[in-house]
């Protein structure tokens, strides 16, 4: 089996967050290679998990590498967003829940177009099984579509330039490679706008892959379906890599965090509602300096934790 180079994202972080001390089930809903889930089990010999990837790959490999943990660790392809799906799986309400929305090692090793690098086909799908491709989407979305998609999962700048000459490209050709793509894109971007130290297809490239596997889409319906899971005192802890996810994140937990939503003016509470979660720490936590010089594709994650009430 190939070996890839894979190191977990704030890691110290996740151990801390999680809470491991009583042990019990925890849920990992991007398994990706295994790394968080590994030092879970490394960390606590009470503690039990369950892995959940959408991509087969990933799973097979981290199947290998945590067998040595035995019945401790349970495994379950699907999209942890479908938790219908892989609750039943837990003979009790877990403890934690992590999901960690970055990409795994894999996903960025194995030619499927993730980085703007790569030279092979131009995929960009977490599940290879299912739903369309990156160059699927690229060949059938209108032009207004294209810069829409860029313009609101990238926030990309020239969203409509940078459509047009997509659309120019595949007259000619299908455009079917990471490569063809990102030579597309800096043609479009003028000169003297191209940022520096960051190539103008990073955020193109975001956008197409946010698109492509629904990386949003129910994002916060998830939040809310796992804290109401969980046992009580139980953590969840939420890894984001850009804007627009740690948006969501936030938004939900601050969100659960209220009791009464009645309007100001009523003189009593008329809805009931109290808080599902406690938010030890406003703000989102970093990775340290000394991470991410080791670890460069930590530098803009954001780790966001709440506790259920």
């Amino acid at each position: 089996m190939r070996r890839y180079v894979h190191v977990p994202v704030m890691t110290r972080e996740v151990l801390r967050t999680l809470d491991l001390a009583g042990g019990g089930w925890f849920v990992d809903c991007t398994l990706g290679l295994g790394g968080h889930s590994e030092k879970i089990l490394e960390s606590s010999p009470s503690a039990r998990v369950l892995g959940i990837d959408r991509d087969a790959s990933a799973l097979d490999i981290a199947k290998d590498r945590l067998s040595r943990f035995g019945d401790r660790i349970l495994f379950h392809h699907g999209n942890f967003k479908d938790i219908g799906e892989w609750e039943r799986l837990l003979p009790e309400a877990p403890n934690g829940i992590l999901a960690d929305l970055g990409l795994s090692s894999l996903q960025l090793q194995d030619g499927r177009g993730f980085s703007f690098r790569d030279e092979g086909s131009l995929d960009m799908r977490m599940d290879c099984g299912s739903g369309r491709s990156a160059s699927e989407l690229i060949a059938s979305e209108t032009v207004e579509e294209l810069a829409r998609i860029f313009r609101e999962y990238g926030e990309v700048e020239f969203p409509g330039r940078i459509a047009k000459s997509i659309a120019a490209r595949r007259e000619l050709s299908p455009v079917s490679t990471a490569k063809e793509l990102a030579d597309i894109v800096r043609d479009a971007v003028p000169r003297k706008s191209r940022p520096e130290k960051i190539n103008p297809a990073t955020k193109v490239f975001q956008a197409i892959r946010i698109a492509v596997n629904g990386e949003l889409e129910g994002l916060g319906e998830f939040i809310r379906g796992a804290v109401s899971i969980l046992a009580a005192s139980g953590r969840i802890v939420v890894i984001a890599y850009h804007s627009l996810e740690d948006r969501i994140v936030k938004t939900v937990m601050r969100d659960l965090e209220k009791d009464c939503i009645c309007p100001p003016r009523l003189p009593v509470c008329g809805c009931g509602r109290r808080a599902s979660l406690r938010l030890p720490e406003r703000n989102a936590l970093r990775p340290s300096m000394e991470e991410v010089l080791e670890n460069p594709s930590s530098r803009s994650a954001r780790l966001r934790y709440a506790e259920k009430v």
